[in-house]
């Protein structure tokens, strides 16, 4: 599919026809906007005057956004506190049009982190997290299967902070129903992985699991072992200003990196695996669909911090 046939495509797409289920970590993103014109007398550090405040969804949250931004019906199914950054988190998808089936625990803190900027220019960051028990999110894989009749396509967004506990069984409940299945991973265990339609490693995260390599046929190599391995229908990895490389059917497709300036890369694979997941719900082969994704990484990348795809940006591209 060449660039032109992929512009006249996004034009008469119609995303509304895919339903997305995303689920894994979630959690509050906050800036505190200020100047710093002075030392602390208590510490080497600067004073910041803090004059604005700016919360935005994170985590499996963005990637939620991303679709429902393209005009996908999107849920998102996660665990989160019964606390005050719960409530932000819940105001902040719904206002999008995602709809969340949280399971809200008492016993557990909502995710957020805290980003203090004076002058364009990141202070400190304070996380506020804690991994939640197995045992609490065991509710999850009950709610998960209330949930799968009504969407066509999942994604797991693993971020890493204990959310996808019980992946395992998720996922056979997944691929019983002949689910589309497409996995943002994290660490170096792909086990739980096995059978997805597709995973998304960037690639740092492929390396962990597969290996470093020294020249292109080494890399080919690992990535066409670590499909046949974890039974996968494609591979995608994102290799930044390489590009992506898409395996699927013995094959090894490049996909160029778009010439664009890159401003923050933060978000840029939940806008991936969204555009990805948005493009074979709307009929769209795995070629043309990670050809999509790699246009809407494109724009990301030229805005700064963590901001979602829209669809009318993806159709001006």
């Amino acid at each position: 599919m060449d660039i032109a046939s992929c512009e006249v495509e996004t034009k008469q797409m119609n995303f509304s026809n895919a339903s997305i289920l995303v689920i894994g970590d979630v959690m509050l993103d906050r800036y505190w906007f200020g100047d710093a014109s002075r030392l602390s007398p208590e510490a080497p550090v600067p004073v910041v005057n803090v004059r604005r405040q700016r919360d935005t969804a994170g985590g499996a949250a963005n990637v939620a956004i991303n679709a429902a931004n393209l005009g996908v019906r999107t849920g998102l199914l996660s665990v989160i506190g019964k606390d005050v950054s719960g409530d932000t988190l819940i105001n902040l998808v719904q206002e999008k049009g995602v709809r969340p089936e949280f399971l809200r625990d008492e016993n557990f803190q909502t995710i957020m982190k805290l980003r203090i900027i004076a002058r364009n220019q990141q202070i400190v960051r304070a996380d506020f997290e804690e991994r939640p028990e197995t045992e609490l999110l065991l509710p999850l894989v009950d709610r998960f299967k209330e949930c799968l009749a009504d969407y066509q396509t999942l994604i797991f967004s693993d971020y890493g902070k204990g959310g996808l506990a019980h992946l395992h069984q998720m996922m056979k409940f997944a691929l019983a129903e002949n689910k589309k299945v497409l996995i943002d991973p994290k660490g170096s265990d792909y086990s739980a992985y096995h059978g997805a339609t597709i995973i998304t490693p960037n690639r740092e995260e492929f390396a962990l699991v597969a290996g470093h390599w020294h020249n292109e046929a080494e890399f080919e190599r690992k990535a066409f072992a670590l499909r046949e391995h974890l039974d996968l229908a494609s591979l995608l990895v994102t290799r930044s200003e390489e590009g992506m490389s898409l395996f699927i059917d013995g094959k090894h497709i490049r996909i160029p990196a778009e010439a664009r300036e890159v401003f923050d890369v933060s978000g840029a694979g939940d806008t991936v695996i969204a555009t990805l997941a948005a493009g074979l719900g709307a009929g769209l082969d795995l070629e043309e669909a990670a050809r999509l994704a790699n246009r809407a990484a494109s724009i990301v990348v030229g805005k700064v911090g963590t901001t979602p795809i829209t669809l009318e940006e993806l159709t001006r591209a």
